[in-house]
């Protein structure tokens, strides 16, 4: 069986974890396969939003997959290698440039939750649990994991996550702002593929250089690139997608962009 798998429904690409025996836990082999999985959604111009989730309805994704621990981190070389990888895949989809979406449908623990705090937007069903328990295994959580869950819910809430190890509903992620939206169960593939193809309609150009910008405010500023930035911005004013927008706004009817 494959564990990662992925589908395009129009402008959406789905990556989707497998695992679901495990509560999709994430083995060296899968954050291998997310990557392939991602090289095809960053080069296919049809896709336009990315939707991340887990299978079998019971977890987002529940962290490492623990069974594979001997293997992929049974000396202090493995280890790095390993926590090297998987910081670059959690970095690669942080600054993807398409939008990202996490699909939420029950647990989201660890290196699930540090996973959906990369994606832009993050909905879930009414039944999902989030938990960051390192300070009860005794592991030690990374810089850019912190850094990412602060930009995402403040200071105080990342603290209250961290360092209780508590594990919240749904309803209290909402509250901190770590979710946009809380769906039932029933209804949340159809809300998100809503909110996906929303986005996918819009102009890419114009996304693409909004999200870009947002990254870089969200950098430290001797790293933000400014040129780049303006370069972006130009770029939506000169191009075809700028003229139908203003054409389709005068003629009353839908846009129809093409990322050009």
């Amino acid at each position: 069986m494959d564990k990662m798998l992925s589908t395009i429904e129009g402008s959406i690409g789905y990556l989707i974890f497998n695992n679901p025996e495990k509560h999709n836990a994430v083995s060296l082999e899968m954050w291998d396969a997310t990557d392939a999985i991602l090289d095809a959604f960053e080069s296919d111009p049809n896709v336009r939003v990315v939707v991340l989730t887990g299978a079998g309805g019971k977890s987002f994704v529940s962290g490492a997959d623990i069974s594979k621990f001997e293997k992929e981190r049974g000396s202090a070389d493995a280890t790095k290698h390993y926590n090297a990888r998987i910081r670059a895949i959690y970095e690669r989809i942080d600054q993807f440039p398409k939008p990202t979406i996490a699909q939420v449908d029950g647990y989201c623990i660890g290196g699930g939750l540090n996973l959906a705090v990369c994606c832009d937007i993050r909905i879930c069903s009414s039944k999902s649990k989030f938990a960051m328990p390192a300070a009860k295994l005794a592991l030690g959580y990374p810089f850019p994991a912190i850094q990412r869950l602060i930009n995402a819910i403040g200071p105080s809430n990342a603290k209250y996550l961290m360092f209780t190890a508590e594990r919240i509903d749904a309803e209290t992620a909402y509250r901190m702002g770590f979710v946009q939206a809380v769906h039932d169960e029933s209804t949340l593939e159809q809300e998100v593929a809503s909110i996906a193809s929303q986005i996918g309609n819009n102009a890419p150009l114009t996304v693409k250089a909004m999200k870009y910008i947002a990254t870089q405010v969200l950098s430290e500023p001797q790293y933000r690139d400014l040129d780049q930035c303006d370069a972006l911005v130009d770029a939506c004013f000169t191009s075809d997608d700028y003229k139908e927008g203003r054409t389709a706004f005068m003629e009353k009817r839908a846009p129809q962009f093409k990322g050009a």
